[in-house]
């Protein structure tokens, strides 16, 4: 049995197209890590808790909140990127990343520095979401590559 010939007039609406990159898509897509941070938000409410410690309890949970918004933007980004095809260069990305990260860095400093000596609980919370989010997306990327 032969296969016809593939027809290149096909509908261009027949084709799969992208999908349109939203915020509902990204926390769908970035569920587990949204459900880290619920984890480490209530986690620092239940061990500073104990010791009376709310306003450092509320510096961490805020701190790894700063770390989600962070993550969800960086993602919010490549989504569009993606679903929009572009092709952006490296001073375009340079200039995001380090827009983001400035943005990140004035308000997670200001917030700890209100907030002293609690809010270095802030720094921590963030510190500690960053690491836990960057194993989180790193090991499947060495599992992939280890198939290959």
């Amino acid at each position: 049995m032969t296969q016809a010939p593939h027809d290149a007039s096909v509908d261009a609406a027949e084709q799969p197209q992208p999908g349109k990159a939203s915020l509902l898509t990204v926390l769908r897509d970035q569920r587990k890590i949204c459900l880290v941070a619920l984890a480490l938000g209530i986690a620092a409410f239940w061990v500073a808790g104990q010791f009376g410690e709310w306003r450092l309890a509320t510096a961490i949970a805020v701190g790894v909140g700063l770390g989600l918004a962070n993550h969800l933007a960086t993602e919010f980004w490549l989504l569009r990127i993606i679903t929009n095809g572009d092709q952006p260069s490296r001073s375009t990305m340079l200039r995001s990343t380090l827009v983001r990260l400035l943005v990140l860095t004035l308000v997670a400093v200001a917030l700890a520095v209100v907030w002293w000596p609690d809010g270095i609980g802030l720094l921590l919370g963030l510190a500690v979401f960053r690491l836990i989010a960057l194993v989180m997306t790193t090991v499947p990327l060495l599992k992939e590559l280890k198939k290959q």
